[in-house]
C-alpha cells in the first residue's frame, strides 16, 4: 500500500494524436494511460458510445462498461471519501474517480506505484478531491506495458522519436520533390501525391512541416497554452514565465487566464520559440514544485512558496539580450549587436501582439499583482541557493506542429 508521492505530466498521447486545445478529456486521457491504447482509438470508441465528443467529459454509465470490456474491474472503497493525497493505493496501476466535497466536480486519473499520471495534480487542491471509485486490472485486462514494467518515461502508442520523425520528414520531402519534378510522368506525380497524403494523415503532419526552419521562424506565429495546477496563478509561476520569456526566449511573450478550475499560461510569438518556451517552462515548473513539496510539503503557500520564489529569482540570467548600458566597458560591436537584437525583439513583440489580436481576438491589458503576507526568509534563501545552481538546458530539437 502506498500514497501518491510524485506527479508525472502525461497527456495520454493527445498531442501526438493531433488533438489541440484545453479540454476536460480526463476520461479519454486516463484510459489511454492505464491501458496503453492509442489516445485516438480511445477517443473514437467513447465518441461512438456516447454519441458526442468526449472532450468535455463522459458519463460514468458510458465508460464503466468500456472499462469492463477491457478487463478492468471496480474495487470497493473503504473507508469512503478519503482525500486523494491520503488514500493508500495498492501497487500497480489504478484508475481513480475522485470528486470534490460537494459532488459538483469529478475527475478520473491514473495512479501507478505512488505516481500520479495526469496533466494536473488534484492533490494540490488541499483535500478538495476525495476518492469515490477505483478500478483495477484483472489478469486478462488490456494494460499499459510501460507502466506495468515501472517505466515512467512518457511514450504512447503512435508516438515518434525525434530520429523516426526526421526520417519521415526526409521521406516526405523526397516524395514532394518527385511530385514537383516536371520530368516525372503524370502517373509518377499522382502516385507521389497519393503517398504523401497518406503519410501526412498517418503521422498528423502538414506541408508546413516540410518547410525549412528559417522560413517557419520568420513567418509563422503561434499561441500555445500551458495549464498549471490550482485555480489561481502563483507569484513565482508568473515570475518564472517572465524569466523564460525575457532571459531565454526574448521573442516570446506570455499572459495568464482561467478556464473552469484551471489556470492557464499562454505563450505567443514565433512558433518554434513558443513551443520550446512552453517545454522549458513546464520542466522548470515541475522541478521547482517537486523540490518545494519534498522540502516543505507544498509550493502554493507558506515556506514552500517562499522557497519557490527564491529559486526562480536566482535562476541564471542570460546577458545576450541585456541592456547595453549595464556594461560600459563592452566593445562597440557587442553593444551594437545587443541593440540590434533588442530592436528585433521589440519588432517581433509588436507583430506577435498584432497577430494575437487579429487571429485570436485578444487585446491584453496589464494588471497589478498582490504580494503575499507571509514570507519565510530561510526557505527563500535555500531556494536562491538551489536556483543559482540550476543549469538551464535549452530545448533545441525540431518541433512538430500541434
Amino acid at each position: 500500500m502506498t500514497r501518491i508521492g510524485k506527479f508525472q505530466w502525461d497527456d495520454g498521447g493527445r498531442a501526438t494524436s493531433g488533438y489541440v486545445g484545453i479540454t476536460g478529456d480526463c476520461v479519454t486521457r486516463s484510459i489511454a494511460i492505464a491501458t496503453g491504447l492509442a489516445y485516438r482509438d480511445v477517443y473514437k470508441t467513447l465518441t461512438e458510445r456516447y454519441g458526442s465528443t468526449p472532450r468535455d467529459g463522459v458519463p460514468r454509465s458510458v465508460y464503466t462498461p468500456y472499462l469492463e470490456e477491457l478487463g478492468w474491474k471496480e474495487q470497493p472503497i473503504s473507508p469512503l471519501a478519503i482525500p486523494l493525497e491520503r488514500y493508500d493505493f495498492e501497487s500497480g496501476i489504478t484508475l481513480v474517480l475522485c470528486q470534490d466535497q460537494f459532488g459538483r466536480r469529478s475527475h478520473l486519473c491514473t495512479i501507478c506505484d505512488g505516481v500520479l499520471f495526469d496533466t494536473w495534480d488534484p492533490c494540490d487542491d488541499d483535500g478538495v478531491y476525495r476518492v469515490v471509485r477505483c478500478w483495477r486490472a484483472t489478469d486478462t485486462a488490456v494494460c499499459s506495458a510501460r507502466l506495468g514494467a515501472g517505466v515512467t518515461e512518457v511514450r504512447h502508442a503512435g508516438d515518434l522519436t525525434q530520429s523516426e520523425f526526421e526520417k519521415i520528414i526526409q521521406r516526405l520531402r523526397a516524395i514532394d520533390n518527385t511530385a514537383r519534378n516536371q520530368a516525372s510522368t503524370e502517373s509518377e506525380r499522382e502516385n507521389a501525391l497519393r503517398m504523401m497524403q497518406s503519410l501526412l494523415l498517418r503521422h498528423n503532419l502538414s506541408r508546413e512541416d516540410l518547410a525549412s526552419d528559417e522560413a517557419v521562424d520568420s513567418t509563422m506565429y503561434a499561441r500555445v497554452a500551458c495549464p498549471v495546477n490550482g485555480s489561481k496563478s502563483l507569484i513565482w509561476e508568473k515570475v518564472l514565465a517572465t524569466y523564460v520569456a525575457e532571459h531565454i526566449f526574448p521573442m516570446v511573450q506570455w499572459y495568464s487566464g482561467r478556464k473552469g478550475h484551471r489556470t492557464i499560461f499562454f505563450f505567443y510569438g514565433p512558433r518554434t520559440d513558443v513551443e520550446n518556451s512552453v517545454q522549458l517552462f513546464r520542466e522548470l515548473l515541475l522541478t521547482i514544485a517537486s523540490a518545494a513539496k519534498i522540502l516543505y510539503g507544498g509550493y502554493s503557500r507558506g515556506s514552500g512558496a517562499s522557497y519557490a520564489e527564491g529559486y526562480v529569482t536566482s535562476l541564471p540570467k542570460s546577458t545576450s539580450y541585456g541592456d547595453p548600458q549595464q556594461d560600459q566597458d563592452a566593445p562597440t560591436t557587442e553593444v551594437t549587436s545587443q541593440a540590434l537584437m533588442q530592436k528585433r525583439s521589440l519588432l517581433v513583440h509588436e507583430r506577435s501582439s498584432d497577430w494575437l489580436f487579429a487571429e485570436c481576438g485578444i487585446r491584453l491589458v496589464s494588471t497589478r499583482r498582490r504580494l503575499r503576507d507571509f514570507r519565510d526568509p530561510a526557505a527563500e534563501q535555500v531556494g536562491r541557493k538551489h536556483g543559482s545552481e540550476h543549469r538551464i538546458d535549452l530545448p533545441t530539437a525540431p518541433k512538430r506542429l500541434n
